[in-house]
């Protein structure tokens, strides 16, 4: 038993007997949120394709650095993955001091999926456009309250973003998570909200809250008629969230390759494309270069606008 188990520990990880059991992906966040649906989805595609189970393993907290060094101290063997979002690249400003690097450590698979946030208002608010809303919010300056699921999220930075581009003071309300801040919403604590499309949509579909404009380069599949923030007066403005998958750094090329195709095949499934499509996320699939040229310039738009808000944070844990 034992000799069998130092061979099989010796043999080496190639593209051809990969994977040979089960598949952990962590995902960085609390159940029930687009990374988790993202996720879920994807798991069970490449459970089929790969014949191993894909287990999502959700390891929320401290701005998603746990899930992410868990991930980044991993064995380089294509075993263990992580399913990053546009966090992996707002906290290289955010957090000078993380216990990992964001590119290091890392070997980038695939960018996912991606999708736009929604702005959103409580029916209460008497704006119903964005040119509305750049109205209040100059002759209310700082009356108008946002959430977010903690300083430095895609939502603030969508928010802080807004404020640079159209000269106005939208003021941030962090909470410990996208719900909690949600409800405050809806019940009408809060003004409005950047929110992304699978927690904001249900919301939105039932009347509890208005949405105003997209924050995408272009309208949503799912919500045709509602125009971008760009062209509703701040050309250039583009915010969103995205979801991609990475291995520890030094997974072997060939297993990164495979797993990289198996996305590509997976987001091009009717079933996948659907259930991502129906909570406003739009599957991508690229190659891990084209990922790790596209990390890059996310880390270089949002530092800029982290610097332009004054937005830090105290410490990674």
């Amino acid at each position: 038993m034992v000799i069998f188990a130092v061979l099989i520990a010796a043999t080496p990880v190639t593209a051809q007997n990969f994977p040979a059991r089960p598949i952990r992906l962590v995902s960085p966040f609390a159940p029930g949120g687009g990374n988790d649906l993202v996720s879920r989805t994807l798991a069970q595609a490449l459970s089929k394709s790969l014949g191993q189970p894909v287990v999502v393993d959700n390891r929320p907290g401290a701005t998603t650095i746990i899930g992410m060094e868990l991930v980044a101290k991993a064995p380089a063997d294509g075993y263990t993955l992580v399913m990053s979002s546009s966090t992996l690249a707002i906290n290289v400003t955010l957090y000078p001091k993380l216990p990992y690097d964001s590119i290091r450590d890392f070997a980038p698979v695939s960018l996912v999926a991606t999708t736009p946030l929604i702005l959103a208002v409580h029916p209460s608010q008497p704006m119903t456009s964005v040119a509305e809303l750049i109205a209040l919010a100059k002759a209310k300056p700082g009356e108008l309250f946002f959430p977010s699921a903690g300083t430095g999220d895609a939502p603030h930075l969508a928010a802080e973003l807004f404020n640079i581009v159209a000269g106005v003071k939208l003021v941030h309300v962090p909470y410990k998570g996208a719900a909690i801040g949600i409800n405050d919403l809806v019940a009408g604590r809060l003004a409005l909200m950047f929110g992304t499309s699978p927690t904001t949509l249900p919301h939105v579909r039932s009347g509890r809250l208005r949405a105003i404009a997209v924050t995408g380069r272009v309208r949503s599949a799912v919500m045709p008629d509602l125009p971008t923030v760009a062209e509703s007066g701040l050309p250039g403005y583009e915010a969103g969230s995205w979801y991609g998958m990475l291995a520890p750094a030094h997974t072997p090329k060939a297993v990164v390759t495979k797993l990289s195709a198996e996305i590509a095949t997976a987001l091009t499934s009717p079933e996948v494309r659907e259930k991502l499509k129906a909570q406003g996320v739009d599957p991508v699939g690229n190659t891990p270069e084209q990922f790790a040229v596209y990390i890059r310039q996310e880390i270089v738009k949002w530092a800029k606008v982290m610097q332009a808000a004054n937005i830090k944070a105290e410490a990674a844990h």
